[in-house]
């Protein structure tokens, strides 16, 4: 993907729903989502067995968030063959994006995101592009 487009995508996102966080400060999940609170963004966790993190309620799917909650990114921290599902949810939020970390990856997922007019990010890792595009600092 063109590095112009996912850094205009950055900039502009407000909120970011982060599917499959964990609470446990060595999953990757955790750290990146701290990182992303660090740099201004507002993180929505989506977690079943959660129930509150990073002083956020969690919501158990995507589904749950209330409407009045704009997701600009779909950050998806699950296992390549679960995704399909999870973009299927996000379609209605209309994110401008749906985000698969590094090592996931899932073209029919993709397409379908795409055929709804959201871009796709695969097998990234939000964090590293960040850091590439802005340093720490978000930018904006």
């Amino acid at each position: 993907m063109v590095t112009e487009k996912i850094a205009d995508l950055l900039k502009k996102a407000r909120t970011i729903a982060v599917v499959g966080l964990s609470d446990k400060p060595d999953r990757p999940s955790y750290h990146i989502a701290s990182y992303l609170l660090s740099v201004g963004y507002r993180v929505i966790p989506i977690n079943p067995r959660l129930k509150t993190i990073f002083n956020e309620k969690v919501y158990p799917d995507l589904q749950s968030v209330p409407d009045d909650i704009a997701l600009d990114i779909v950050d998806i921290f699950r296992r390549s063959e679960d995704v399909l599902p999870i973009v299927e949810q996000a379609i209605p939020k209309k994110p401008s994006c749906i985000w698969m970390q590094l090592g996931i990856i899932n073209p029919d997922a993709a397409k379908k995101a795409e055929s709804a007019g959201i871009t796709v990010v695969m097998n990234r890792c939000i964090s590293v592009v960040h850091q590439q595009l802005f340093g720490f600092n978000k930018t904006g």
